[in-house]
């Protein structure tokens, strides 16, 4: 996402722009004879963070199949788009909200802006990614990899292995090459402050940035101008002259640099450092006081449809969360499987999250 996006959300923002995926309707329309015995809704609308995207035809077959025309309103990054559902609790701007992740998600739950409601083909999920079984609240529709990339030119040129390791990046050789996100203001960033929590922990993960501050890590605001501007291995990092080699960013980065290649590389220019890794899962909700809650419902089905999950891919650059959904060539050609991504308990986050951005602004920007 994120998506936030998610979703491993920030890639797609970047590699494909803000596409719309509108419909029109009345907004108006109560899910139910309306005011004055009018009609049902027949617009479904999804609130989300920028990274949202779905192929034109796959969303014309669920519109043609439930009669639903869907509305998408992008609201920002994930946490600036949750942050306006809470403000607007109960009188939402849309039926379905897309885009929080693991790491938001207690704000979302402790706000009470979902109702519950259990989708169709949530038995096709794995458990993992249910972080909230008892009541379904949300519903996991994707995950990914938050992750530092290498320029392998980079390194092939000074004949120096990448990274592998979050052990591996305070090294004296590779002083000066990292540049990651503000954990305060970029979801990479807080994904990569949550890996060093889950590999140090509650007592040794301080130590850690302050190793990494005194290595010469450089902190940027987000994702686009660490990876677009900063980082010299992506297409815009090397226009724009950059010269760390090293960025936080996510697993399907590099299938992204080779899709988007101009001409298109038979290998992917950069790649992942695994044991850097931590996993983010998107969910979406139906929100409290949704005006279509019967199209809300529908549309929460097909996020987990096999059909919207073999699509996403190569629309959001994340993972799909159905068992049986295949990926694309070009991820499994150029993209890379972490098999033990770093993880942080729902509930941890929860208790601790302002505490560890706070501890960290004030470690490793002052």
């Amino acid at each position: 996402m994120s998506t936030t996006k998610k979703m491993a959300g920030a890639v797609l923002a970047t590699a494909l722009g803000a596409a719309a995926l509108a419909g029109c309707g009345n907004g108006d329309e109560k899910d139910g004879a309306a005011p004055g015995g009018g009609p049902k809704s027949k617009t479904v609308t999804l609130v989300s963070h920028d990274s949202f995207n779905a192929t034109p035809a796959v969303l014309k077959e669920f519109e043609q199949q439930s009669g639903y025309t869907v509305k998408v309103l992008k609201s920002g990054d994930a946490g600036a788009a949750l942050n306006q559902e809470i403000l607007t609790k109960g009188s939402p701007r849309g039926d379905v909200f897309f885009g929080v992740d693991n790491t938001l998600l207690s704000r979302a739950l402790d706000n009470g802006i979902f109702v519950p409601y259990e989708a169709k083909g949530l038995a096709e999920v794995p458990e993992q990614y249910q972080l909230d079984k008892a009541e379904h609240r949300v519903t996991p529709v994707d995950s990914g990899d938050i992750c530092v990339n290498y320029d392998k030119k980079f390194f092939a040129d000074k004949k120096l292995a990448p990274p592998v390791t979050l052990d591996d990046l305070v090294k004296p050789e590779y002083k000066n090459l990292l540049v990651t996100e503000n954990a305060s203001t970029s979801s990479p960033g807080l994904g990569f402050l949550l890996a060093t929590v889950g590999k140090y922990g509650e007592d040794g993960w301080k130590d850690y940035w302050t190793r990494l501050k005194a290595n010469g890590v450089e902190v940027v605001d987000g994702w686009e101008q660490a990876y677009n501007e900063r980082f010299s291995g992506s297409a815009g990092g090397k226009k724009a002259k950059g010269d760390r080699p090293l960025v936080v960013s996510y697993a399907s980065s590099p299938p992204v640099e080779v899709l988007y290649g101009e001409p298109q590389p038979a290998v992917a220019p950069t790649g992942v450092s695994t044991g850097t890794c931590f996993r983010q899962t998107e969910f979406a909700g139906l929100l409290r006081g949704a005006k279509n809650e019967a199209g809300g419902k529908a549309l929460l089905d097909f996020l987990i449809s096999k059909k919207f999950q073999e699509d996403m891919p190569l629309q959001m650059f994340v993972n799909p969360v159905v068992k049986d959904a295949k990926l694309p060539e070009i991820f499994t050609k150029h993209g890379v499987v972490v098999e033990k991504p770093e993880t942080v308990a729902p509930d941890a986050i929860a208790k601790n999250r302002e505490q560890w951005v706070g501890a960290w602004t004030s470690l490793v920007l002052k």
